[in-house]
């Protein structure tokens, strides 16, 4: 159990600073039981709020030993139960506070492997055509082009993801500014680089012969989205010389 909190940017103590360790230090200690753990990797982990590692004068991240213990829990949890990241802060967070929580699970545990829960009845994560209208504020003739533009497709039985809705609403926010649908398709195209570049990564565990390593890819895939989306974002906003809130 963990019982030695996490060390905050002030907590540190000059004993604590003597012990700290850098962030290549601490990748070659992961790497001797997670192989693949990446300095990229790291930081991710402490942009989600996993790690709070303190911070030298000139920015430098320093590590305590308690910090590498907490990277190994979240690695090993990811690695071997596929739990979500927030699952995995709530556990940690818990057990910190000296509480005896189970380790959660994720769908069903057959013969120690994880398996997703069947989904029952209507699901959220879907859109009619109208409720896509009324949602964007736009009518039929518009949402015709926006899909002629690939900006919105529907799938098979012609409803939409939920993330549709978002899509239509940032489209249609962006004509406001004479931005039209057209001038749309090169940022279409770059999502679908950027993800062609994730499934690319993720198609080996999408093949894999074991299921729980199959399941192991929807979680990385959600990983290499948000570090992707990220990217795409400070990317923006460095060329443009802004810097959003």
């Amino acid at each position: 159990m963990l019982q030695t909190p996490r060390g905050g940017a002030g907590s540190g103590t000059a004993a604590a600073d003597a012990g700290a360790m850098s962030i290549g230090t601490v990748l070659n200690a992961l790497r001797v039981e997670f192989p693949e753990v990446t300095i990229s990797k790291i930081r991710f982990l402490e942009a989600e709020g996993l790690i709070e590692p303190q911070r030298t004068p000139s920015g430098y991240r320093k590590f305590s030993a308690q910090d590498v213990e907490r990277l190994g829990h979240v690695l090993r949890m990811q690695r071997d139960h596929y739990l979500p990241l927030k699952v995995i802060r709530e556990h940690l967070d818990a057990m910190e506070r000296g509480e005896a929580v189970p380790l959660p699970t994720v769908g069903r545990q057959r013969d120690g492997e994880a398996f997703p829960e069947p989904v029952e009845g209507p699901t959220a994560a879907r859109i009619g055509r109208a409720e896509l209208l009324a949602a964007a504020g736009i009518d039929e003739a518009a949402l015709v082009e926006w899909e002629s533009y690939g900006l919105l497709v529907p799938l098979e039985d012609g409803v939409y993801d939920a993330e549709a809705a978002t899509v239509a609403a940032l489209v249609a926010e962006l004509g406001r500014f004479g931005i039209e649908p057209r001038h749309l398709r090169v940022m279409k195209a770059a999502a679908d680089r950027e993800a062609g570049l994730v499934d690319q990564v993720v198609a080996p565990l999408r093949r894999h012969r074991n299921p729980q390593t199959r399941a192991h890819a929807e979680a990385r895939t959600k990983e290499l989205a948000g570090l992707t989306v990220r990217l795409h974002a400070a990317l923006v906003q460095t060329a443009l010389g802004v810097r959003l809130p």
